[in-house]
């Protein structure tokens, strides 16, 4: 899927380029000054094209294995939610 290189960037698209070059960064792809060069540079754009500027020099991500912290945290959340609710029908029953 090609898209326009015209097109107004939005700031969520603005926040998915940051994101990428912090990753780069965090990889050694470029050094702090160029990581804070190239986030000028992202602010700074106005369309797609622009940002895709910024990242052209840099290798495309590959998919990575899904975020599971956000799973972690529901299913310790669903266990501590149980735990309280066995512990208030214990209460409930010997009291």
């Amino acid at each position: 899927m090609r898209v326009n290189a015209e097109l107004r960037a939005s700031d969520d698209d603005r926040h998915r380029v940051v994101d990428a070059l912090q990753r780069h960064t965090q990889a050694g792809r470029l050094t702090l000054d160029e990581f804070s060069d190239r986030v000028g540079d992202v602010y700074a754009a106005r369309t797609l094209g622009e940002l895709a500027a910024v990242t052209r020099d840099l290798p495309v991500e590959t998919a990575s294995a899904p975020d599971t912290s956000h799973r972690d945290l529901l299913i310790i959340f669903a266990i501590a939610v149980a735990a309280l609710l066995l512990l208030g029908i214990y209460i409930a029953l010997f009291r």
